[in-house]
């Protein structure tokens, strides 16, 4: 078995701190141990004068990071040993720290970018997609909820657009992640090596995001569908209204509508309301404590075990959901989901008086 060293290559090269998670054959997914490391790596490299840069990528052709390690997770979910929580803990510390860190974090989202690999990425400061990148959050497809600062990102994506998104677990392409706001950059492939080096060679006085863009192009025109039906459908506030108007707009909007009810019900109602909530959120920090409430509520519900097992353990695809319709799933069981964390905050932000209007 690897050593937590082999599973994070930590090193600095010219003025260039470089992280490489380094697990290819799982996608570089992403474990507690991994975690510790980069913020570890973060932390000292934020007070080096000798480092400029961070740039973070992933070993293998496959991908930077297919997201959390969602066996480990679940197993730990199955035996209660509180595993879970404390991953979700430090991953989501992780990912705030990210989005404040006072150097340039280059991130290259080639290849599979999902789940926990978009909350070490898209929130850095210089986001780089290539032809071959797939960013998606899937969780809605495991019985889960979009997490890593997840729902942040996509309340704030262009009208409804991360609605759809959440709801029906997609993934998207390069010229999508950058209209969406996921990324900055579209470098292709072949050229990574050469921003590396041209990175790992850089003068103190240099501008990243100015060096990167000079090995960027043009990215391959968004694939995303009409934002008018998007938004029309959308916009509601229930999941059965969100159907009902998918239904009615063609052949698209009916598809996605077959693909949002084969999701887990508790999971794309819990969805839908942590993106209402997270759109009127201050910043990613309250949304992040939101966020861990709602996947620590998610170890009392079955769906999480069950679509682990469906997807990733047994690949049946066919989990029993309980319930297995949204009119099963009450307003009260969606609501369990917001209240707090048997394990306290993370500290990040005070929700409840946020919602009594008396935090800024």
């Amino acid at each position: 078995m690897s050593t937590t060293e082999e599973k994070v290559l930590v090193r600095v090269e010219g003025r260039l701190g470089r992280l490489t998670l380094n697990r290819p054959r799982a996608i570089n997914a992403l474990d507690h141990e991994m975690v510790t490391v980069l913020h570890q790596a973060l932390a000292a490299w934020e007070h080096d004068d000798t480092v400029t840069a961070v740039l973070i990528d992933g070993a293998g052709e496959r991908g930077l990071c297919a997201g959390g390690d969602i066996r480990a997770i679940a197993a730990g979910a199955r035996a209660g040993d509180g595993s879970a929580a404390a991953f979700w803990r430090d991953e989501y510390l992780l990912n705030d720290y990210i989005s404040r860190y006072p150097k340039p974090y280059i991130a290259f989202m080639d290849g599979v970018v999902m789940g926990g690999g978009v909350g070490v990425s898209a929130h850095g400061s210089v986001r780089v997609v290539t032809e071959r990148s797939k960013v998606g959050m899937p969780e809605t497809t495991i019985g889960f909820v979009p997490d890593v600062g997840g729902t942040y990102l996509l309340s704030r994506a262009p009208g409804e657009m991360g609605t759809h998104l959440a709801l029906t677990a997609g993934a998207v392409g390069a010229g999508d992640a950058l209209a969406l706001g996921l990324a900055d950059h579209y470098v292709p492939a072949e050229r990574l090596t050469g921003l590396a080096t041209a990175l790992t060679g850089m003068l103190e006085e240099e501008d990243v995001a100015e060096l990167v863009g000079r090995f960027a192009e043009t990215a391959p025109a968004s694939t995303l569908p009409s934002q008018g039906w998007i938004d029309s459908c959308y916009s509601f506030d229930t999941v059965e209204e969100v159907v009902d108007r998918l239904r009615g707009h063609g052949a698209s909007a009916s598809a996605a509508a077959d693909t949002i009810l084969a999701k887990s019900p508790t999971s794309v109602k819990v969805a839908l309301a942590s993106l209402r909530r997270a759109r009127s959120l201050p910043g990613l920090a309250a949304v992040l404590e939101q966020e861990y409430r709602v996947s620590c509520a998610t170890l009392d519900s079955p769906d999480f075990i069950e679509g682990v097992r469906a997807q990733i353990i047994d690949k049946d695809r066919a989990p029993k959901w309980a319930p297995d319709t949204l009119a099963g799933v009450t307003v009260q069981e969606v609501d369990r989901h917001f209240r707090p964390a048997p394990s306290g905050p993370l500290g990040l932000a005070d929700l409840d008086a946020l919602a009594e209007g008396g935090a800024s």
